[in-house]
């Protein structure tokens, strides 16, 4: 089922409601953790974030009812090249692109999510993925259904990026990843800070203290380098009522994990995750940078080393960090492989025609950067 275009909630708040009950009961069942395309995260993403955007929320159906949900925008342009294609949706909030599918129906609710997109008029050129991990199972899926409709795909691009898998407790852990010499200076700087006050770190339990959380945050990511270059959530309207919104839904469901270190009662540094099954996905930081010199973003993350791996319904925490970050990558020891694909498009007539050439001219372009690079 092909919705076509995420209608306005105060227009529609009906099925609004219903798609989202819909969405919810396949979570549960989901091949693949994805917290950003959860419904209280993807459902806070339509409601302030798409903006003009007509995000395409594409219902896989089999005859057991729905089996997955991949939301997907167009695109005029792929990169640098002005060839239109479908992307799946990763807006400026969102670190992962493994849509939701109900485990063991990975190649059945591809098939139908690629018959829809063959047939539909406004997919123009290719399918873009992003953000998907190497190893999931839908990248397998991809590979499966590729193979069996002689369907073009192309890799385009991988990277790791740090993540925390491991069945250490977090003592263990941290005096096996982390060299003996960092772990002597940040005791030094953990003994320092507590000179100037009293340090807490407190994880946030009770809903009705939510919204001064989320104001701590908000304000805490704006006095710093995010609020000066104008990218804070606080910048925004949209970006922080879809924060505040997020976290409420998160917490309703039970998937928010949301960490804070005090001096003196005030917030110097926090740390927000969001979870979906046994998984984490670690979204947003915020320190006081006037504080800098105590690297209160290690101490947050130590703090958050200890929550993850002392809750036993977290198997696992993705950072969602950009490859080779300096921090993360020096505290947690495990990688995560993101790639992204280009997939090609069937149909019909001239659309068949239009979506072969764009998949190919893509392709060609990217190999001719290749060899001018030296790469090829």
């Amino acid at each position: 089922m092909d919705m076509a275009a995420h209608p306005s909630p105060s227009a529609f708040p009906a099925p609004v409601t219903a798609y989202r009950t819909r969405w919810a009961a396949l979570a549960q069942e989901a091949a693949e953790a994805n917290a950003f395309y959860a419904p209280d995260m993807l459902g806070a993403a339509l409601d302030h974030l798409a903006g003009d955007a007509a995000v395409h929320l594409l219902e896989a159906r089999g005859d057991d009812g729905l089996i997955g949900l991949l939301p997907v925008v167009t695109r005029t342009r792929h990169g640098r090249l002005p060839i239109g294609c479908v992307s799946n949706w990763i807006h400026d909030h969102c670190f992962f692109g493994a849509p939701m599918i109900r485990r063991g129906r990975e190649l059945a609710a591809w098939r139908d999510f690629m018959t829809q997109l063959d047939a539909a008029p406004w997919a123009r050129g290719f399918l873009h993925l992003e953000a998907l991990d190497a190893a999931g199972a839908n990248a397998a899926a991809i590979e499966a259904l590729c193979v069996e409709q002689r369907r073009g795909r192309r890799e385009i691009h991988r990277y790791d990026r740090a993540m925390l898998r491991s069945d250490l407790d977090a003592d263990s852990y941290w005096e096996s990843q982390v060299r003996s010499k960092k772990r002597k200076e940040l005791r030094r700087l953990q003994k320092r800070l507590a000179e100037l006050g009293v340090v807490e770190q407190r994880l946030l339990t009770d809903p009705a203290d939510l919204p001064l959380w989320c104001d701590a945050f908000l304000a805490l990511e704006a006095s710093g380098w995010k609020g000066a270059a104008g990218s804070a959530l606080a910048c925004k309207a949209g970006d922080s009522a879809f924060f505040r919104a997020a976290c409420a839904a998160a917490i309703a469901a039970r998937r928010l994990h949301f960490l804070r270190l005090d001096l003196d009662g005030r917030p110097i540094a926090m740390l927000v995750n969001f979870r979906h099954g046994e998984g984490g996905f670690s979204f947003k930081i915020a320190i006081d940078e006037a504080l800098g010199r105590f690297s209160p973003g290690v101490l947050i993350e130590i703090a958050n080393l200890h929550a993850v791996q002392g809750d036993p319904e977290i198997g696992w925490m993705d950072s969602c960090a950009a490859a080779d970050h300096p921090m993360i990558d020096s505290l947690w020891a495990e990688r995560r492989t993101i790639v992204q694909y280009r997939i090609a498009l069937h149909g019909r007539g001239r659309a068949r025609l239009q979506r072969s050439a764009a998949f190919a001219l893509a392709n060609a372009a990217e190999r001719l950067a290749q060899i001018v690079k030296g790469q090829g």
